[in-house]
């Protein structure tokens, strides 16, 4: 190695050193309890809050619960801005964040302000202030006049500039907690869930002698040679799972994010929750699972003996229905 590749690598890995250093308090994929209000900068309206009192002085959610909240760092669970103010912080921290309009809830959008026929709009909702969808969009109607409506299909916050006060309570560490808190953000219902090392059985390949020297002779810089006859050979072992049970539910069934997104919502519980596999699981009558269940009905048959005395209770000769059949195959 030459003299300035040697002080490329050592400026390098002296930079990397300072920037371990500078990365103190939470960072990118830590689990926090965060309380947080968020109001328009201009006219303070109250746009989200995890604090009962500021819910309850602003007459809002009354059927809603208001409670931290627990969101991971870097996952998009906050406006990008907030968590930029919240990197680096640690317990008992706090401050005040401005999220522009164009990264809150965009910028206000004269062209989404549009004229349609009232006829789209039902009736029950043809007046200012209505909220209506129409087309796959949804607005809001601004004036009706005669047969036509104008409608702002703007988001209703657009083009406000958002401000937020956010205080971080506590680190979650706890694994199930970490998980209902993400199925809350995903899916936003609550579930019963547990966490269980399985042990399993899987297929892995086995790797002969003759592989293995071939595979030490290419490393050392000689030819491997190639069995094209010989079939690869598998053995079974048994390897340890962390998976995460979820209890399925008829409202979990009929979530609309689980139906249309529960390959990515799995995925990303895997990877956030460092876990191997997710099992949802239904529990039907008797506590039996879908297939013991089955197995009991097919299991249930009479035998042969008690059909015959059956039959001859009801005075039916079983002889003669033989012979029907045969006689319709026939």
């Amino acid at each position: 190695m030459s003299n300035e590749s040697e002080a490329d690598e050592a400026e390098q890995d002296a930079a990397d050193e300072a920037e371990s250093e500078e990365q103190t308090g939470f960072q990118n994929g830590d689990f926090i309890k965060l309380d947080y209000t968020a109001r328009t900068v201009e006219g303070g309206q109250l746009v989200d809050t995890t604090d009962p009192e500021v819910a309850e002085e602003e007459g809002v959610g009354e059927d809603e619960e208001f409670a931290p909240r627990t969101i991971v760092l870097g996952e998009g669970h906050v406006f990008g801005a907030v968590e930029e103010g919240i990197t680096g912080s640690e317990v008992g921290d706090s401050g005040t964040v401005t999220v522009a309009a164009e990264e809150a809830f965009g910028e206000f959008d004269d062209d989404e302000v549009r004229t349609v026929s009232a006829d789209k709009i039902p009736e029950d909702d043809r007046y200012p202030g209505a909220h209506v969808d129409i087309e796959g969009q949804h607005g809001h109607v601004e004036t009706i006049i005669g047969g036509r409506a104008r409608v702002d299909f703007n988001h209703p916050l657009a083009g406000e500039d958002i401000e937020y006060e956010w205080e971080v309570l506590d680190e979650v560490t706890d694994r199930e907690e970490r998980a209902s808190a993400l199925l809350e953000v995903f899916l936003e219902m609550e579930l019963d869930i547990w966490f269980e090392t399985d042990t399993v059985e899987e297929e892995q390949l086995v790797e002969s002698d003759e592989e293995s020297e071939a595979s030490d002779e290419a490393s050392e810089g000689g030819e491997a040679v190639e069995d094209e006859e010989s079939e690869p050979e598998y053995e079974t072992v048994e390897v340890e799972k962390e998976t995460l049970y979820i209890e399925a539910t008829p409202q979990l069934t009929m979530n609309q994010q689980w139906m249309m997104g529960k390959q990515q919502i799995a995925q990303q519980l895997t990877e956030l929750l460092d876990i191997d596999r997710i099992i949802v699981q239904e529990e039907l009558g008797g506590g039996m699972g879908m297939m013991g269940g089955m197995g009991g009905m097919m299991g249930g048959g009479a035998g042969g003996a008690e059909l015959e005395e059956a039959l001859e209770d009801e005075d039916i000769d079983a002889e003669e229905i033989v012979e029907e059949l045969e006689g319709a195959e026939e």
